[in-house]
């Protein structure tokens, strides 16, 4: 009884939600593409009047050519070349006290979602430094302007650049949650392919199946949808089946390089107004818990989950299906095919079918993770508590 409630308040919550994104205002950031468009990150900042931008990157960044080259373009400038996957609350201290110590005028985050997951939250706190990070874990509790923020990304698969959340960990707990608001979304996103074409063949496949499932979470929360959502998705999902094979195969393919930065694109601006799902909330718990990458630890879920969901998916499963022109035939049929063609390139790709990580004894704490991080915000196909949720990730550990 008390969980038929509890769905029952869910789904109360997300339709109210939902009449709220169709009558908040879009925004998405300004874009820049194409062959060597990082050389106009200083073109940029000059027309925004900011002298002294902050440089958010990693260490493997920090390295290469284009990294190197860019910054010598720019007259001043501060760095943070530290930022580790699974960023913690410790790293986005860090960022922020050399923003303020350095007089910092905005940011300009480059390389995978971390980079900008960090960059984001150290954001948040400068417009909020009356409120830790933990305060701000949810939904709409920053609601002040952030700083001028560029976004660059280096692999095709978080979506970062284009959405309104900054996922961290929590150093003490190795809790991952995600701060959300309007005002993280980044002002440009320079979608330069170049940049992705050093990226490691499996480093491609994990980004760009993160990307997929952010594409596929995104469609299956009706609720959520503004106009422009499903056609994104749809789009998203068409482009990564037809161009992450090829850009795991031959890695200096500009077009498909480009082709699977616009997906990633497309599926971020989709799950910002659309919101992810069981698959995320599961992944957060494996990815904060163990260190597993992210786009890994979605790899091997999404299947998992939505064979689970059954039915309740099958006819939203089929329509991609259809559109990516990878199946025909029933509903059933086509969902059938859409869930295994997953599994395949997962094979393809050399990505395991579960993780030996995951601890029967840890599944309780996760299950909760799960549960706090999905309910009542995202209105999937089938709401999980914290038994479903030790059922699902039992299943991705190949627990007995």
């Amino acid at each position: 009884m008390d969980l038929k409630l509890d769905q029952i308040y869910d789904r109360l919550y997300q339709s109210a939600f939902g009449l709220g994104i169709r009558i908040l205002p879009g925004k998405g950031p300004q874009v820049v593409s194409g062959a060597h468009a990082l050389n106009c990150i200083n073109e940029i900042l000059e027309k925004e009047g900011k002298l002294h931008p902050m440089i958010v990157t990693g260490p493997r960044i920090v390295k290469s050519d284009f990294f190197v080259n860019a910054c010598k373009k720019l007259k001043e400038y501060s760095l943070f070349s530290d930022v580790r996957p699974d960023p913690d609350t410790i790293t986005v201290e860090k960022i922020v006290a050399m923003y303020t110590q350095e007089r910092c005028d905005c940011f300009v985050a480059i390389g995978g979602g971390s980079n900008m997951d960090a960059a984001k939250a150290a954001s948040a706190r400068i417009a909020r430094p009356d409120r830790s990070l933990q305060e701000m874990g949810g939904t709409l509790k920053v609601r002040r302007k952030t700083p001028l923020f560029l976004a660059v990304p280096t692999t095709a698969g978080t979506g970062s650049e284009c959405t309104v959340a900054a996922v961290i960990t929590d150093a003490e707990t190795h809790h991952k949650y995600s701060i959300n608001d309007f005002v993280l979304c980044p002002d440009y996103a320079i979608l330069d392919p170049v940049l992705t074409v050093s990226l490691p063949p499996f480093l491609t496949a994990t980004t760009g199946m993160d990307a997929l499932t952010h594409a596929v979470e995104a469609y299956l929360n009706r609720p959520y949808h503004r106009r422009e959502t499903p056609g994104q998705c749809r789009e998203a999902v068409r482009a990564i089946f037809r161009y992450l094979p090829e850009a795991f195969k031959t890695p200096d393919n500009l077009k498909a390089r480009q082709e699977m930065l616009f997906a990633s694109f497309k599926a971020g601006l989709a799950f910002t107004t659309a919101c992810v799902g069981n698959v995320h909330a599961a992944a957060h718990t494996i990815g904060g818990l163990y260190h597993v990458p992210h786009g890994l630890a979605n790899a091997v879920l999404l299947p998992i989950v939505l064979e689970d969901y059954g039915k309740k998916v099958e006819r939203p499963l089929a329509d991609l299906a259809r559109f990516a022109h990878i199946a025909a035939g029933t509903d059933s049929e086509c969902a059938a095919v859409f869930i295994q063609k997953i599994r395949d390139m997962n094979r393809t790709f050399g990505i395991p079918d579960h993780i030996e990580k995951i601890s029967e004894d840890d599944l309780d704490q996760m299950a909760s993770w799960a549960v706090q991080e999905a309910n009542p915000l995202y209105p999937v196909p089938v709401i999980y508590d914290r038994e479903h949720f030790k059922r699902i990730l039992r299943r991705a550990g190949q627990l007995s």
